[in-house]
């Protein structure tokens, strides 16, 4: 799970972040960070929309490399 503090630095930096939901890069979620609660975050999307995530999946700023996964 991301950390306060983590989602607390995307958010006042205004940094662009990557939420890895799976191993399928297409389904990969970009955006700036915009609140958060216990168990959920906003991320906005650059076409100005707004989506709910869980705070279980990956969030790594969208300049780092992406991670690998294994094929299954």
């Amino acid at each position: 799970m991301v950390s306060e503090e983590e989602l607390e630095k995307y958010r006042i930096e205004g940094l662009k972040v990557r939420v890895v939901r799976d191993a399928d890069p297409a389904n990969d979620v970009r955006g700036i960070v915009v609140a958060w609660d216990d168990r959920h975050v906003l991320i906005r999307k650059p076409n100005r929309n707004v989506v709910k995530l869980s705070r279980e999946y990956m969030y790594q700023p969208a300049s780092d490399k992406r991670p690998e996964f294994p094929l299954e």
